[in-house]
């Protein structure tokens, strides 16, 4: 303790340790269920089975398509994202009250039984290949921004009127994101992507977030990016954390652009 530069670092790096482990384990963690009760895959799955599993989740996929967007989104938060699913961290995401996100998941789940049957007969894109090359993307897209090059990525794959979002309300454009991702980096902080979910209107990036071990609180530990897509290309960004700090540790110039 003597040798240390700050003593009063030590509490924190030990803290961001313990954490960083704990939701490692977390991650790693499986419910476990009584085997009477668990429905056991057939080992013997042939080519058959596996091309019928992969053809029902692009049907599946295809119907979310055809949902409006204010029922599509509250749907593939609750059931394709891994940390925001519960129905408060939806209202903050969508901006609207959790009474109204109830309301339209139960709207999207009674239109999604037509929207399957209208979508039965036709062809269905490969949602397999769409979530790879979205994981692909992520992590191009997190290499580029620490070479310096995020700019680049939003001028080149992103739309020319990306807005950035906070719930329903505005918070700017392409120059404010870009100055935000490189304060970050300038700080110390890098994101690691854990579950990506992608259609070809809405695609979400779930990362875990390393903050420097001299100022473990910079950011908190998780980041969703929910992405609107138009013909490709991100038209629309949320940022949204589903585990906050209590006390923002941005920039005053740059709070709220990252929802607390």
């Amino acid at each position: 303790m003597g040798d240390l530069r700050d003593p009063r670092a030590v509490g924190p790096w030990l803290r961001m340790i313990v954490r960083n482990q704990c939701r490692g384990l977390l991650r790693t963690s499986r419910r476990t269920e009584p085997v009477a009760e668990l429905a056991l895959r057939d080992i013997d799955d042939g080519p058959g089975e596996l091309l019928e599993r992969h053809a029902m989740r692009d049907w599946v996929w295809e119907a979310i398509e055809e949902l409006s967007p204010a029922l599509r989104l509250p749907l593939v938060l609750r059931h394709f994202t891994e940390a925001v699913t519960g129905y408060e961290h939806i209202a903050q995401v969508c901006g609207v009250p959790v009474g109204t996100v109830r309301s339209r998941l139960s709207q999207a789940r009674a239109k999604l039984v037509g929207a399957l049957e209208t979508t039965a007969a036709g062809a269905h894109s490969d949602a397999r290949l769409r979530t790879s090359a979205s994981w692909a993307e992520a992590l191009s897209t997190l290499s580029a921004a620490e070479a310096g090059d995020f700019g680049k990525v939003l001028k080149d794959g992103w739309s020319p009127e990306i807005a950035l979002m906070s719930g329903a309300t505005w918070m700017g454009d392409a120059a404010l994101l870009e100055r935000a991702m490189d304060g970050d980096l300038a700080a110390g902080v890098r994101q690691r992507p854990v579950n990506v979910a992608a259609g070809r209107s809405l695609a979400v990036w779930e990362m875990d977030i390393n903050n420097p071990a001299d100022n473990p609180g910079h950011c908190p530990p998780s980041v969703a990016w929910i992405m609107t897509l138009s013909a490709g290309r991100v038209a629309q960004l949320r940022l949204f954390h589903p585990i906050a700090l209590k006390t923002p540790a941005v920039p005053p110039e740059l709070h709220g652009i990252w929802p607390q």
